[in-house]
């Protein structure tokens, strides 16, 4: 009889699989590096903390109209504040809506599936009779059936983003009271937290729905049984931490240039992969993002960068590398949480499981800035 060896497993990131079958991160340990991720997803925390009720606020008020000058007031309108938004003095709500859009765009999860079902476009006739009643605007509903019914699809991704970021804000602010009360000093802690968040709310109901002239219209109800976890939080990682959409200046739309890939399922633009170096150029939506955190980095977070090489002249661009060295460790936390079988199981068919599941992975994060800031 031929005895078979088994072959040495191999793998480019083998390293990181190791790590996080041994209970590490994908982000290594350090008090640096703990005091990094967490001062930014503080700053996180407050801007995803507005751009939740913005949005939120967008699916509610603004729904179904078609030239929304005001949605990003939140219903508070003021000349000063017409003002500060002109000069943008402000929170730029625009980047969660670049989010919302690549989130719809590529799609994925229940909650794709339930807006193109018979059930959802009955209930969004509902909704666009009764706001539109004796109105000729329904006309226009009438030549172009769908038209009406594709806001209200575009609203209730409004929506579910903003319920997802709801949670993901609060998780993100509780980690930054934990960490100022002492209570979490390593990276694996900060994974921990995030998983724990992400599993605690996994199956909270994601719904929507619109009030017009006083009576409540469901648009995505209870009982379609859409969920936080596998109906935005997946969805929304595939689409925005991955995928995510190519940037204007950096690479060419032309079909010619073949510089994006016609499958939109080996796209490589999110938020794990970006070049940081671009940040604050031209058509590079994350620089909308960056720009709302400075102005809410903690003191401890703010004073490193100060003190670092080129002070606060490349500000936005080490706002980025801080995000993306704390997007791994939600990454991290969304792997583990995600794992076939306990990491601790002694069963060999299982513990092979994870191993599969991992290198699926890591076959993903290759091109991503995984060593990149492993080395920074």
């Amino acid at each position: 009889m031929l005895s078979m060896e088994k072959k040495p497993f191999s793998h480019p990131l083998s390293e990181y699989i190791q790590r996080l079958l041994t209970g590490g991160t994908l982000l290594p340990d350090s008090p640096d590096n703990v005091m990094e991720v967490v001062g930014i997803l503080k700053s996180y925390g407050v801007v995803l903390d507005a751009y939740s009720k913005n949005l939120i606020y967008i699916a509610e008020h603004q729904f179904l109209v078609f030239f929304p000058f005001f949605k990003y007031f939140n219903g508070e309108i003021s000349f000063p504040k017409l003002i500060r938004h002109w000069w943008h003095d402000r929170i730029n709500f625009e980047y969660a809506e670049y989010c919302m859009k690549a989130m719809m765009w590529h799609g994925g999860g229940g909650l794709d599936a339930y807006l193109d079902t018979p059930e959802f476009e009955e209930r969004a006739q509902a909704v666009i009779q009764a706001k539109f009643p004796n109105n000729p605007i329904i006309g226009v509903n009438q030549l172009f059936p769908d038209f009406l019914t594709e806001m209200l699809r575009v609203s209730a991704y409004y929506s579910g983003l903003g319920q997802f970021w709801r949670v993901m804000a609060d998780i993100f602010l509780n980690l930054s009271d934990r960490y100022d009360h002492k209570e979490i000093k390593t990276i694996p802690q900060v994974v921990d937290h995030i998983k724990a968040g992400l599993v605690a709310d996994a199956l909270k109901p994601i719904t929507y729905a619109v009030k017009i002239r006083g009576e409540v219209y469901d648009i995505i109800p209870k009982s379609v049984g859409l969920t936080f976890l596998a109906d935005t939080a997946i969805p929304y990682v595939e689409a925005v931490f991955f995928r995510g959409t190519p940037f204007h200046g950096t690479v060419s739309y032309n079909a010619q240039a073949y510089q994006i890939p016609l499958d939109q399922a080996r796209f490589q633009y999110g938020a794990l992969y970006a070049d940081p170096l671009p940040i604050g150029g031209s058509g590079i939506p994350p620089t909308l993002l960056m720009q709302d955190m400075r102005h809410y980095l903690p003191d401890y977070l703010h004073t490193i960068y100060r003190h670092s090489l080129r002070g606060e002249d490349d500000l936005r661009v080490k706002i980025c590398i801080s995000f993306q060295k704390s997007m791994f460790c939600v990454t991290t936390a969304a792997i583990l949480g995600l794992m076939p079988y306990s990491m601790d199981t002694e069963d060999t068919s299982e513990q092979t499981a994870n191993r599969v599941y991992l290198e699926k992975w890591m076959n993903r994060l290759e091109t991503s800035q995984l060593q990149a800031v492993n080395n920074k």
